[in-house]
């Protein structure tokens, strides 16, 4: 890869010191806004309202009561609330919510409602979603060389492996599309004092997905005669490998369709990280649920993940003696006493996961 993770971090400690106006300083390659006065058009190539674009935002005739249902719907969505998605819809919202609360009429409120809807909605459906950042009409592209940066941060397979990493990613994002409708709306300076804020989240995501990196690229210790089964992890060097259940499925899903896109990203580096572990006997996989709903259906359900992750990396060539058993609610975690039903789930969610304990070799 041409930029390092390294380099970016130093690069984004820079900002740019040119003596220009601050239009020139973003880096504007939209021609229509690089005029002023009677050269200004008000075409649909400018960005004028067409009627596609009036038939998908019209209906949000309400911001306030789209965006108040949304939050509530993104506030009750189970699994993780700290994932690129999750962050990113959560950012949408907060920027439609500045631009409405600062009288935005643009169409730019509607856009941002929009974009928080469709990642909210296939979160919570279980959907594939894609982290392009489509064409918006009410934004321009700015600072051409901070959207490198972004691109270069999100295809470093490491930030896919580093959940720290990716929040402020999302929302450096999301920024930086709200710099570009300040510009499109010809309020130069205001896209230009965005600017730092992306900075520092770009370069707080490339921090930590560089510590994640060197996490994962320390030496793994050696077992101990004697004293296996262990527990391992690259952060710690314990021999149990922990994940959470709600980032690898859909919730109440266990079979193989319900695995996300991110449950196969770290299932995958799980794979790789096994296969070049030769002092391992056998692998013991347990799945686990938490405290709500019937008995027999948790432990149902928390034994088909464990064999749906015992068959996935059986599939990517994971060859050593394997047994899968769930074991429903038994052995939590965490003990949580709230009563709404959002922040108990959110509560449990350690007790949700998946253990693979690996059994060392005799010495």
């Amino acid at each position: 890869m041409k930029h390092h993770l390294t380099v970016l971090v130093c690069a984004l400690v820079l900002t740019a010191c040119a003596n220009h106006a601050a239009r020139d300083r973003l880096g504007i390659e939209d021609a229509t806004l690089l005029h002023s006065g009677f050269d200004v058009t008000q075409d649909e190539a400018a960005g004028a309202a067409n009627s596609q674009w009036i038939s998908t935002y019209a209906p949000a005739v309400s911001s306030s009561t789209a965006l108040a249902r949304l939050q509530a719907r993104l506030d009750h969505l189970p699994g993780d609330q700290n994932g690129y998605f999750h962050a990113k819809a959560q950012c949408w919202i907060n920027a439609a919510q500045q631009a409405r609360q600062s009288n935005d009429h643009w169409g730019f409120v509607e856009e941002a409602i929009g974009q928080a809807a469709m990642i909210t909605m296939s979160l919570e459906s279980g959907a594939p979603l894609s982290a392009i950042n489509p064409a918006l009409r009410t934004v321009s592209t700015v600072r051409p060389d901070l959207w490198k940066i972004v691109n270069t941060i999100k295809s470093d397979p490491t930030v896919a492996q580093c959940p720290q990493a990716q929040p402020p990613l999302a929302c450096a994002e999301v920024e930086l599309m709200q710099a570009g409708h300040d510009a499109w709306r010809r309020s130069f300076s205001d896209a230009e004092q965005r600017l730092p804020d992306v900075q520092n989240k770009l370069r707080q995501s490339a921090e930590t997905a560089l510590q994640c990196k060197q996490k994962m690229q320390m030496p793994v210790s050696a077992p101990v005669p004697g004293r296996a089964p262990v527990t391992i992890s690259a952060a710690n060097s314990s021999r149990k490998i922990m994940l959470k259940a709600d980032s690898l499925f859909r919730f109440n899903g266990g079979d193989d369709a319900a695995i996300l896109p991110a449950g196969k990203r770290q299932l995958n580096d799980v794979a790789i990280r096994l296969k070049k572990m030769h002092s391992l006997r056998e692998l013991q996989i347990t799945g686990y649920a938490d405290r709500l709903g019937d008995k027999s259906y948790n432990l149902r359900l928390s034994t088909q993940r464990a064999r749906t992750v015992e068959r996935y990396l059986q599939s990517l060539g994971v060859r050593l003696p394997t047994t899968a058993q769930g074991r429903g609610s038994a052995n939590p975690l965490v003990t949580c006493r709230q009563t709404q039903r959002d922040v108990l789930l959110r509560c449990l969610a350690p007790n949700r996961r998946i253990e693979i304990e690996l059994v060392a070799a005799a010495s």
